[in-house]
């Protein structure tokens, strides 16, 4: 891929991309750690694997706009179409478009190309460690989600069993599963080592919370018996 090809590629990009969580910083780290994993895979067909990266989350806003709209279906389509608009092959723009389809978490489709792994890898590794807390706090802020819910008695739930959305929900049902799901080996070396500060802001926010609500609640209901 040449400079001017990426450049229009990037453009692209760039218009599409309108939230703070996925933004064109999370595409650039996406590329990178993707080149990145490509160096130690082979036969990887460079020139897809940038294009799938730069475009994977081209279809965020249209998620935002219908909650039924999946973000990687209405990506895929407008990849494939901008390509073969810009005199992509029809089977290098479905490549593109098939990598794109299978980068999500929650998506049916499962990445099949070693470009579509290695997608689906580097997404997933933004949003381990320190990082990935921080992406996740942003994202479900646009969205309003609390932190931790709670019980009928007033306790801190662990996110492990609670139904309502929140950060320490979030983090049990994806952050938490996400370190056994990669597809490639350098991905795990490098979720391995951003996961020790993942599970110990997990457990510092829980008891902090935890703590919150033991030592003051029995005071409180004190003084307003």
């Amino acid at each position: 891929m040449n400079k001017e090809e990426f450049k229009k590629i990037e453009e692209f990009m760039l218009v599409c991309m309108k939230d703070c969580a996925h933004d064109k910083d999370h595409i650039y780290r996406v590329l990178y750690l993707a080149l990145d994993i490509a160096k130690y895979e082979e036969d990887v067909n460079i020139d897809v694997l940038m294009a799938a990266c730069l475009l994977h989350d081209i279809g965020r806003q249209e998620q935002f706009d219908d909650s039924r709209i999946r973000h990687e279906v209405a990506g895929s389509k407008k990849a494939y179409t901008f390509l073969l608009n810009n005199n992509w092959t029809e089977e290098s723009a479905r490549h593109v478009s098939d990598c794109i389809l299978s980068h999500s978490y929650r998506g049916g489709s499962s990445p099949d190309s070693i470009e579509a792994k290695i997608l689906y890898d580097s997404d997933k590794l933004d949003v381990t460690g320190t990082l990935g807390i921080a992406r996740t706090l942003l994202y479900l802020g646009i969205a309003s989600e609390p932190l931790y819910s709670l019980d009928d008695d007033g306790k801190v739930l662990d996110g492990s069993k609670d139904t309502q959305p929140s950060f320490l929900h979030e983090y049990k049902y994806k952050l938490e599963k996400i370190y056994n799901r990669f597809h490639t080996q350098r991905a795990n070396e490098i979720g391995n080592e951003r996961k020790e500060s993942a599970v110990s802001f997990y457990n510092s926010l829980l008891n902090e919370a935890r703590s919150c609500y033991t030592n003051g609640m029995d005071e409180f209901f004190k003084m307003v018996k």
